[in-house]
């Protein structure tokens, strides 16, 4: 089966339009580094003002490093279901891998009941490794580990009784979990994807939606795991599972604002991350490229908007979530980055879909 280039997402209307975040630390006006309990006040403050300028979704990501300040991100989520009304609520992602699939379901069962409904997880293998030696796992086991406990995570999602064995944990016979939700499926789930064709196959093989992460490079460059998306579920005779779509960008008053807002932290960010990991040093002309045409989704709200259209056009996404903190940029500029989001990329993006509609 061949699909056609671009293929059909979610209605306007019906495109879910979300904000992620890892709780980057940031710094004071005097250039003193925020405590760590300043910078998840500061989310949670973020969060809420997503929520009143009706953003759909708001996305905690979990790491265990001092560049972030977020290491349980459902704890967080509990504390802003609380000052919130309508904002979905996930993590941007949950590392399986390290964790136990009970505990994860239990949590966000938890948190979908405290919510009304509202929670969700991303589940993912983690970019980072720190969790690993944290939590007494061996990295020669990741893969290992997120397929097994992938397997379970799926099996508790129907909240009967569960028979499993596997290596990495003590296996269960006819065990019930609790509490269990008022939803049909079990917990909202999705996977995070970074894009490999073993990755697509596996969340359309458990039946757990894609969420791409795309942080380098044009979006159109993963259309192919797009159609794959889309071709395995025909394939197996899925019922038509949702595109999520996860970038990162900054949002001010026009272009060269926005790109001047954010490019010292992204300096600063990426080249911490690729000395770790032996990237060579970026530079102003890279990131005015991913800028451009890439991951970036920098500029003034038509910019953004507009590139965000086009980027659900193309890969027929069903969602797009938005990374807005970036680094140490400041508390302010992240608001302000959340309140043009909010209230004009939000409605320029829907607007310009039902026109090509």
């Amino acid at each position: 089966m061949t699909l056609p280039r671009t293929v059909a997402g979610a209605s306007a209307d019906d495109l879910i339009l979300g904000l992620d975040t890892f709780g980057d630390v940031t710094f004071a006006p005097d250039g003193s580094r925020n405590s760590d309990a300043q910078v998840l006040r500061d989310v949670l403050a973020q969060a809420t003002l997503a929520d009143q300028l009706g953003v759909d979704a708001i996305t905690l990501g979990e790491h265990h490093r001092d560049d972030f300040a977020i290491s349980s991100p459902e704890i967080a989520l509990a504390a802003i279901a609380g000052k919130t009304e309508r904002i979905l609520l996930g993590t941007g992602v949950t590392v399986l891998s390290s964790d136990d699939p009970v505990r994860v379901y239990e949590r966000f069962a938890t948190l979908d009941a405290v919510s009304s409904g509202r929670a969700e997880v991303i589940l993912g293998r983690g970019s980072f490794t720190e969790s690993f030696p944290l939590f007494g796992y061996r990295l020669e086991d990741y893969d290992t580990l997120f397929s097994e406990k992938l397997e379970l995570f799926a099996r508790l999602r129907n909240e009967g009784p569960v028979t499993w064995s596997g290596r990495h944990r003590t296996p269960l016979v006819e065990q019930e979990v609790y509490p269990k939700t008022e939803q049909p499926n079990g917990v909202n789930a999705w996977i995070g994807v970074g894009g490999s064709p073993q990755s697509v196959l596996r969340s359309v093989q458990i039946g757990i939606p894609m969420m791409l992460a795309i942080i380098g490079g044009a979006p159109e460059r993963f259309l192919p795991f797009a159609n794959l998306y889309r071709q395995t579920q025909a394939e197996l005779g899925r019922e038509q599972m949702p595109l999520g779509v996860h970038s990162p960008g900054h949002i001010a008053e026009n272009d060269a604002e926005a790109r001047d807002q954010l490019w010292p932290h992204f300096e600063t960010n990426r080249n911490r991350i690729g000395a770790e990991r032996g990237w060579p040093a970026t530079t102003r002309t890279e990131f005015e490229r991913e800028a451009d045409s890439g991951s970036l989704y920098v500029g003034s709200p038509e910019t953004v908007a507009q590139r965000i259209a086009a980027t659900v056009r193309t890969l027929g996404a069903d969602r797009f979530d938005l990374k807005y903190s970036n680094g140490t940029m400041p508390h302010a500029q992240q608001l302000r980055s959340i309140e043009l989001y909010g209230t004009v990329v939000i409605p320029r993006v829907r607007e310009l879909l039902r026109t090509a509609d």
